[in-house]
């Protein structure tokens, strides 16, 4: 992501040396006295012409830069982002003009100074209806950036809930807005757009730790209702640490809407609305797997088994694509109204944990972590199998293989003590079962299954023992 005040700097002191470096350096005697000479030039104009040819090169690489990476967040970055290239456009007509007559359009002499005038006209004139058009198209983004908007505060609870997200018809858009006053008052008022969607009222705040809020938010251009996940940036004092941590959520957020399965929530778009960074992603209808990790709800096993192969399939697509998930848990998981199975928050647990600036700090969901997770070592797609493995252990028995007074004591038994029996706690349970269960939770990742893919066949090798 573009630095706006660094690009700006350096867009102005390139743009200065279009306008003046050429006449300057042109007029030192040393540059005079130099035997250079191109397209039969003097060498006062050849200096004059190579000075302002590489500053309209390194203008255009900027420009495209900014274009290309400032995010699109409905504020100052689209307001720039859209100016640029008309702006540059009309520095370059000026340049190009001021060198050729500094070379007495020697260069284009054939096309004779009646036509070049006239084209000369032509494109500035269009250069600046296009930065007019430009500037009004999108005044309101420049409206935004200065107008503060009050921003939602946080509630200091013990972490993150795990209430689903309901999707809304549409007809019911402003029936939820209504609905919505009380705790947006309660919030001290969410902001009233994230980038270009409409933010309608609070699905779900989060507790202590960088993720914010979960907002319903609607894309007016497509009418469009989506889930915008926000994480705060205003608690990183230190500057480096801050755009690290952008760099990183914008570049987490960015491979994670590359992800393309049907049973992994699509991420639409990803932006920064003053200290808050956004991610849309697509609304579900359906419950997590929460409420069936609890007895008297634990599902059948041949409804559960495929649940979790299906689950196993789409970490494998991820992993693939080289994204890991870091927080799979029956929250995460949701079971739609039409029975499709999706992974929600994929690649956001690893956003989250890179804006950790305090110590002693667990990242991830400590239940679910591997214990290479807990190590600090580098996870791969095995440490997924592992956090699945936990959760078919909670759905299966009711509750979590591994249990603790504390945080620490959970986290050395995840690492150090064997995990009970499975068969210990629900004895009636087919052997192959526990076997595959088994080899998913061992603590050393070379004893698991090597790729996520491989679970899953394992898993629909147990629905097939239970038919036969």
């Amino acid at each position: 992501m573009v630095n706006a005040s660094s690009w700006a700097l350096q867009y102005v002191l390139v743009t200065l040396v279009v306008l003046f470096a050429g006449p300057i350096l042109a007029k030192l005697p040393v540059t005079q006295s130099l035997p250079l000479s191109l397209f039969g030039l003097t060498g006062f104009q050849t200096i004059h012409l190579v000075a302002e040819g590489a500053g309209m090169v390194a203008l255009c690489i900027l420009s495209l830069r900014a274009f290309l990476q400032m995010p699109h967040n409905g504020r100052g970055f689209s307001f720039l982002r859209q100016l640029v290239l008309p702006v540059t456009t009309l520095f370059i007509v000026i340049g190009i003009d001021r060198a050729l007559h500094v070379t007495q359009l020697s260069l284009f002499a054939p096309v004779g100074s009646t036509h070049y005038t006239l084209a000369y006209a032509v494109v500035l004139t269009l250069s600046g209806v296009w930065i007019t058009a430009a500037w009004f198209l999108h005044l309101d983004a420049l409206h935004r950036f200065f107008v503060t908007p009050v921003r939602a505060t946080r509630r200091q609870g013990p972490g993150a809930s795990d209430e689903d997200i309901d999707e809304l018809d549409p007809e019911e858009e402003s029936s939820a807005s209504e609905a919505a006053a009380p705790i947006l008052a309660i919030q001290s008022g969410p902001p009233a757009t994230l980038g270009r969607y409409k933010v309608l009222k609070v699905l779900k705040e989060l507790g202590r730790g960088s993720m914010g809020v979960i907002y319903l938010g609607k894309d007016p251009t497509i009418q469009r209702f989506v889930a915008i996940k926000t994480m705060r940036l205003d608690e990183i004092d230190d500057h480096d640490k801050l755009q690290e941590v952008k760099a990183r959520f914008f570049r987490e957020a960015e491979s994670t809407g590359r992800l393309s399965h049907p049973n992994i929530v699509t991420i639409f778009d990803a932006g920064e609305e003053d200290d808050l960074g956004y991610i849309a992603m697509e609304m579900l209808q359906g419950t997590t797997l929460k409420q069936w990790s609890r007895k008297p709800n634990l599902l059948p096993l041949e409804k559960m088994i495929p649940i979790l192969a299906s689950v196993a399939d789409a970490m494998d697509y991820a992993h693939q694509q080289g994204v890991v998930h870091r927080d799979i848990k029956p929250a995460n998981i949701m079971l739609t109204t039409d029975g499709v199975v999706n992974i929600m928050d994929f690649g956001i647990a690893k956003m989250a944990s890179s804006s950790k600036t305090q110590t002693n700090i667990v990242l991830g969901t400590p239940t679910y972590m591997s214990p290479e997770q807990i190590s600090g070592k580098k996870v791969d797609g095995r440490s997924d199998i592992f956090s699945l493995g936990v959760v078919m252990f909670e759905l299966l028995t009711g509750r979590p293989p591994f249990l603790a007074d504390n945080v620490s004591a959970l986290l050395f038994a995840i690492a150090h003590t064997p995990h009970p029996s499975v068969k210990a706690i629900r004895p009636n349970l087919p052997p192959i079962v526990k076997e595959v269960l088994d080899r998913a939770l061992q603590k050393d990742p070379v004893y698991r299954y090597r790729y996520a893919g491989e679970f899953a066949m394992e898993l629909r090798s147990c629905v097939k023992g239970l038919a036969a």
